[in-house]
């Protein structure tokens, strides 16, 4: 029996979109769009920063001086975190989880920044959560094992009586062998017969 449902966040709770940042920060530098999206996302810089061995400071820092940027460090996160917007659908099915007696956990792989950002854009969707696993908490991302033993601990119920749902298919293989049910995530209407085969009581 499920007892407790942990959920990714971007692009399942709600969706997000790397471009936004870069279109924003585009203005305040020389370098090209492929540029900057390599400086912050496709280095190991974005994979620490996401695992707290990269403070915001730092990574503004870094962004400055090798991406070029003339804004300074609240410009820069204000476009950083400008990614995030709600998926419908999840925002009704949240609270019913809630209010069926379901024990609900966020199991984010995200930055200092960016969870500020989203915890207060979504403060009124996240309240129902029970608890929230975020990576750079956690000192490591998913898919690695001791993102989920961290994640695990927050569940409160033996690793069968998880239902994990996340929409990368190497997410979804981790947490399954690492002991949970698992759901890869498209799109909400192919979720909710998942979780109805699941034993999910979602109505």
């Amino acid at each position: 029996m499920i007892r407790t449902i942990l959920f990714d966040f971007g692009n399942v709770v709600a969706f997000f979109d790397h471009d936004r940042a870069v279109r924003r920060l585009l203005r305040h530098t020389d370098r090209t769009p492929e540029e900057l999206w390599r400086l912050l996302y496709e280095d190991n810089l974005e994979d620490r920063y996401e695992c707290g061995q990269v403070t915001t400071d730092e990574l503004f820092a870094v962004a400055r001086d090798k991406g070029g940027l003339r804004c300074d460090r609240a410009e820069f996160v204000d476009a950083f975190c400008d990614i995030f917007w709600p998926n419908p659908p999840m925002a009704g099915l949240v609270p019913r989880l809630k209010g069926n007696g379901y024990r609900l956990v966020l199991a984010s792989n995200t930055n200092a920044a960016h969870y500020e950002r989203y915890r207060e854009q979504f403060k009124d969707l996240l309240r129902h959560f029970d608890a929230i696993a975020v990576s750079h908490e956690a000192g490591a991302r998913k898919p690695h094992p001791r993102f989920f033993e961290y994640a695990h601990r927050l569940a409160g119920c033996e690793k069968a009586e998880c239902l994990f749902v996340d929409d990368l298919p190497a997410n979804v293989a981790g947490a399954r062998g690492f002991g949970w049910n698992a759901i890869h995530y498209t799109r909400f209407d192919t979720l909710m017969p998942e979780l109805r085969a699941a034993g999910v009581r979602v109505d």
